[in-house]
């Protein structure tokens, strides 16, 4: 597929396991897709924690650097944008999208979006994939689930968005933490029917 078709919004929260989300990237911009990323501000205090780096804030470089953390240095077509500008292109339901996928999803998140509120650009991005009936898929990385996160992600289902867990499968026989990530990353995407990441399916031979 062209970079020039709908692109998907992906939304990157302060949840842990920014793996998911660089992995995610790498898959669909090694397929050409367009990319329109936002990361929540808790997105740096993570990259801190779990990779000892330091998310540049000016967006010019940040494009460089979550093509760097993917690998894919020019395939695709990649824009961030800052979670305070809710002006930007995807606040508005008028621009047309793929639909969005929220990787890591931290139960904050959740919790505003099953209230319905919009405190930045990524929540307000979510927030429209719901009112417009766009597909909007969430892959929250919590254990354990209070009745709190269970209520909330119920409300968010039943507003039609597609919860998929941080919870790989086995039976493709991981060799690796990326095989595990992956597993999750695939089911996430097939939300939008995009089949870009290499995954041994149920019953696939080989």
């Amino acid at each position: 597929m062209s970079a020039n078709e709908r692109p998907l919004i992906l939304g990157v929260t302060g949840a842990s396991g920014l793996i998911y989300a660089v992995r995610a990237l790498k898959y669909l911009l090694e397929a050409e897709y367009a990319i329109e990323l936002v990361a929540s501000k808790a997105t740096y205090q993570v990259w801190q924690a779990e990779q000892n780096v330091r998310m540049p804030p000016e967006l010019e470089r940040q494009e460089r650097f979550w093509r760097d953390r993917a690998g894919v240095p020019q395939k695709g077509k990649l824009r961030c944008h800052s979670a305070t500008d809710v002006g930007a292109n995807i606040a508005s339901g008028s621009f047309r999208t793929l639909g969005m996928v929220v990787m890591p999803c931290s139960m904050s998140t959740v919790g505003k979006l099953a209230a319905g509120l919009s405190s930045d650009l990524l929540e307000r991005a979510a927030d429209v994939q719901l009112k417009e009936r766009r597909k909007l898929v969430l892959v929250p990385r919590e254990t354990p689930l209070s009745l709190i996160h269970l209520r909330n992600l119920t409300t968010l289902a039943e507003a039609g968005a597609n919860i998929v867990p941080a919870i790989p499968a086995w039976y493709h026989h991981p060799q690796s933490i990326e095989d595990l990530v992956d597993f999750v990353v695939a089911r996430a995407l097939d939300g939008f029917d995009l089949d870009c990441v290499p995954l041994r399916r149920w019953k696939e031979d080989g």
